[in-house]
């Protein structure tokens, strides 16, 4: 008799391919419908269902005819910039504006491209043009209360002068970053990096050398102080979702100790720093993987960082990573480590493989394997965009092409799309119990506000029921905050609350007038069978992922007699354990050995008197009552 292994491998190319081509399009499809998640709040519920519809009025036209309209005329960057004359006072308040407006869009940090208009036009700026403008933006920066960084410049001259693609253009330009000093804590930028690969790829080297700025000795020197565990400092192999946090200031400069090697608290970094990368360190090791997939979805991380080592290439659980982080849409980077102790030849096919990967049909990706510093700052400008992925190749024990990756980190642009104003939702990933404060949760802000002392809901239980508490204290990366918002990461200590009782998976809301949330132990998604040996028919089991959640679920109905590798179906799902709090619009994993599919919620709870299949349901029926007889 064949085993499941066997079988996969006796699939065709079509059939493997099958799945692989239709994830792109399936992930773009997910991101759209993330739209349809809880709705924003209104005036009548905590929940609001109706969408407020602005209707365009006919009687405002007039004010575009008559140019009436509110909005200023537009005045070109150069004039503020240059502007000499009796209104640079003015200019200079424009300019505040102006700066003021981009560091809002960007979350407390933008890009500003002096010499360059916004609509690309060059400013044919000389040297002394540059000096002057130069000078006037940083006279706004400290009258808005933000640092500036020049990270390279053309014609101008300097430690940071790129050649220009076209030797007739003299005129002087430059790409600054320009970022706010947080008043407190709650003003500090946050990104969140999932670091993924095979094991032994030098995830936790990386960040160890990233982290504490000193070089690997080759041996794990530098890994040491990362791992949580006995066992995986014994082993040197990463078992449990592992935290680390790396600081940049208002300057863009690495907040990192005086000291080598001696690696600075998270309250230190936090206080000093003006822009927070947190990386989760992810177990690479097959044995890990639902360790590393509740990690991956639960972290809500904003960029995935896959390590492939240079002397094995993409292997093992490397590719499966990929697959996740492409299936939830999360904007990838590569970086391949060893490149010291790796022959030029094997290092030119792990490039060759993973270039091949990267365009294949399942992930759609351009690779951009950066070298210098202009390719480093103008790949980072364009990240956001979903088709690009930069690839760097480093060693933690030469150093070499760390630079760049420090510098891309720091310009790494805000990802994500988060929304304050909706009802609050706080989704819990790790549990703690901290002497003399008690039960403390750990997680992200899924949407809204939630400020220390508030009344809060927590739950689902084994039964369904939620707990009432109140939020004693609030901290963000170790440090005290009076609040926080959607989108970022916080830990809240809860009273009255035994850590027994809290679990991972489940969410904090705040309390309302409304009754107790609504929990639900069935609900029906759409779904695409990414890989599958056989076909998938009811009672089929799996383990399921929804956020921080990670529990058995079985299929109780399809919208058709089975599924397999490729298909996109609607399907009906039942946890087996206890009920979950879910909602329209959440992402969904679901995996058993090599079975993966991914999807996303239509429809929460299930009605039996309405089958997704009515034609395949009375047949059952009917067969069910011929048996009978």
């Amino acid at each position: 008799m064949t085993t499941r292994a066997e079988r996969y491998n006796k699939q065709t190319l079509q059939e493997r391919r099958a799945g692989e081509s239709a994830l792109s399009d399936f992930a773009d499809y997910v991101q759209k419908q993330q739209a349809l998640r809880r709705p924003t709040r209104d005036n009548d519920s905590s929940y609001g269902t109706q969408s407020v519809v602005t209707e365009d009025h006919a009687e405002l036209d007039i004010l575009d005819s008559l140019d009436l309209a509110d909005e200023p005329t537009h005045v070109r960057l150069k004039h503020l910039l240059l502007d000499k004359g009796e209104d640079a006072d003015e200019s200079t308040s424009l300019l505040s504006g102006v700066l003021n407006g981009r560091l809002e869009e960007g979350h407390g940090e933008t890009l500003f491209e002096l010499g360059v208009e916004d609509s690309g036009d060059s400013m044919g700026f000389t040297k002394e043009d540059w000096d002057f403008a130069l000078a006037r933006l940083q006279q706004t920066c400290a009258t808005i209360g933000a640092d500036y960084r020049i990270l390279m410049t053309k014609n101008v001259g300097g430690d940071v002068e790129v050649e220009t693609l076209n030797p007739k253009d003299k005129s002087a330009s430059g790409k600054i970053m320009i970022r706010r000093k947080p008043t407190s804590a709650d003003d500090v930028i946050e990104t969140r990096i999932a670091v993924v690969g095979n094991v032994d790829a030098g995830k936790s080297t990386m960040l160890g050398v990233l982290v504490k700025g000193g070089l690997d000795d080759g041996r794990g020197k530098a890994r040491v102080n990362l791992f949580r565990h006995k066992h995986e400092v014994e082993s040197g192999r990463t078992s449990s979702v592992g935290m680390e946090i790396m600081g940049f200031d208002s300057k863009g400069d690495v907040v990192a100790s005086n000291v080598p090697g001696r690696k600075l608290s998270w309250e230190e970094i936090g206080n000093r720093s003006a822009k927070v990368i947190s990386f989760t360190d992810l177990a690479g090791h097959e044995r890990y993987l639902r360790t590393t997939v509740f990690g991956l979805l639960s972290s809500e991380p904003n960029y995935c960082l896959l390590m492939v080592a240079a002397n094995n290439g993409l292997i093992g659980m490397s590719k499966e990573h990929l697959g996740i982080a492409l299936a939830l849409n999360v904007p990838v980077m590569v970086v391949i480590t060893k490149i010291d102790i790796c022959p030029p030849q094997i290092l030119q096919q792990t490039i060759t493989q993973l270039t091949k990967i990267l365009k294949s049909p399942g992930a759609r990706k351009i690779p951009i394997f950066i070298k210098n510093r202009e390719e480093c700052i103008n790949t980072a400008t364009q990240f956001i965009s979903q088709r690009i992925c930069p690839v760097f190749q480093v060693s933690n024990v030469t150093g070499e092409s760390l630079d760049l990756v420090r510098t891309f980190l720091n310009i790494l642009p805000h990802h994500g799309d988060y929304n304050a104003d909706a009802a609050f939702e706080f989704h819990i990933n790790d549990t703690f119990s901290v002497p003399f404060v008690g039960t403390v949760v750990s997680g992200v802000v899924k949407s809204g506000v939630v400020h220390a002392g508030d009344t809060v809901l927590v739950g689902p239980d084994s039964l369904g029921q939620f707990t009432t508490t109140s939020v004693k204290t609030i901290q963000r990366k170790r440090l005290d905050v009076p609040a926080c918002s959607a989108g970022q990461s916080a830990s809240f200590a809860l009273r009255r609350v035994r850590r027994k009782d809290v679990r991972k998976g489940m969410v904090v809301l705040l309390k309302g007038e409304n009754a107790q949330p609504v929990v639900y132990r069935e609900f029906v998604a759409e779904v695409l069978i990414l890989s599958h040996a056989t076909t998938i028919k009811k009672k089929y089991q799996a383990m399921l992922h929804v956020g921080p959640v990670s529990q058995t679920c079985a299929i109780i109905d399809i919208d058709r007699a089975y599924i397999r590798t490729g298909d996109r179906a609607v399907v009906a799902f039942r946890f087996v354990q206890r009920p979950e709090y879910l909602a329209v619009g959440d992402r969904i994993l679901f995996r058993e050995g090599r079975t993966k599919g991914l999807g996303i919620v239509k429809s929460v709870g299930y009605d039996p008197e309405k089958p997704l299949n009515p034609e395949l349901a009375a047949k059952e029926r009917a067969e069910g009552r011929t048996k009978g007889k």
